[in-house]
């Protein structure tokens, strides 16, 4: 038996779209920020006595359909462990689930290190990364704390995250406007088919996330705030662009997140340097320097409520104990 506590991250540069559906290889590569604020706490339990697996989620027990996707990921440890037993697994989300709040992130790579650590595998933080990324994309990141880049890589070796710097020593902060909690409509994972299918716009899509590729790194090892921002708020509208181009055109926004939207676009119009990025759901992530917090979250409280918005620092790794 053994204990994960992963953390949920942001892509500043987004992922979306696979090559590779089965192994979850994605189009591009990606860089995100692991937040402290929202994470997934997940116990795992091989034991000879069951006679199947248990997921429980929020203490409520899924089914065999909503189980498939863990499941999946403790037939693979099973596999490189040689273990054969039936595992129980509990896992608590402090997160919004399917809210474009990355929880998928938090929950399976906090799944990878419980199960394989329960099954007696001493994984490398590049082999967890590698197993993560099998029940999610994003959660391939949420191994590492920081700053974190996911090389795309061609196979399911050489697809793998790794830190660009996992101790962030500037006053980047993001502040998540819960816009919308709720389940949302469109997984991540059938928007992202319908846009790499349908979008005439997919292929400039990897050449820019490329070129956002290059700037953003830059722009950290120059701990350029504001040019962090700038790139990861053109990134999230470009990659919003595919979902509007795709055939039938669909959006995540609701009418909050661009009233949100405005009122940051309005801040720094106003000499307030913060800037915004959306995943898949309607919430807004503000991006922005410490030391404007207080004049942002005072602006941003006056239109949805101080109880809506959550301030993050970055995040840690993983952390993993057995029981």
């Amino acid at each position: 038996m053994a204990t994960a506590k992963a953390h949920t991250n942001i892509a500043l540069v987004k992922y979306w779209g696979k090559e590779n559906q089965e192994l979850i290889i994605p189009q591009t590569d990606s860089l995100s920020l692991t937040l402290n604020e929202f994470y997934t706490t997940t116990t795992v339990n091989f034991d000879d006595q069951l006679t199947s697996d248990q997921v429980y989620i929020d203490k409520q027990l899924l089914d065999q359909q909503d189980s498939k996707k863990v499941v999946h990921i403790l037939n693979l440890v099973r596999k490189l462990s040689g273990i054969n037993y039936f595992a129980k697994v509990d896992s608590t989300n402090h997160v919004p689930t399917a809210a474009g709040l990355a929880s998928s992130a938090s929950a399976f790579a906090a799944l990878a290190g419980a199960a394989s650590s329960a099954a007696g595998l001493k994984l490398s933080s590049r082999d967890l990364s590698r197993l993560a990324r099998r029940g999610s994309g994003s959660a391939t990141r949420s191994i590492y704390g920081g700053l974190v880049e996911w090389q795309k890589g061609t196979d399911d070796q050489s697809s793998f995250a790794k830190p660009i710097l996992e101790d962030v020593d500037f006053p980047i902060e993001m502040l998540a406007v819960l816009v919308n909690t709720k389940k949302k409509k469109i997984s991540s994972r059938s928007g992202m088919q319908s846009s790499v299918a349908t979008s005439p716009y997919y292929d400039a899509w990897r050449k820019v996330v490329a070129q956002d590729m290059t700037a953003i790194k830059e722009a950290i090892k120059a701990k350029d705030i504001d040019l962090i921002g700038h790139i990861a708020e053109e990134n999230a509208l470009r990659m919003h662009a595919l979902t509007l181009s795709a055939d039938p055109g669909f959006t995540y926004f609701n009418a909050e997140t661009l009233t949100i939207i405005k009122a940051v676009q309005d801040l720094r119009n106003n000499g307030i340097n913060c800037y915004y990025t959306m995943d898949a759901g309607p919430n807004v992530k503000v991006i922005y320097d410490r030391m404007n917090r207080e004049k942002i979250v005072t602006k941003l409280s006056n239109i949805i409520g101080h109880d809506r918005l959550v301030v993050s620092q970055p995040g840690p790794g993983i952390k993993i104990w057995n029981e």
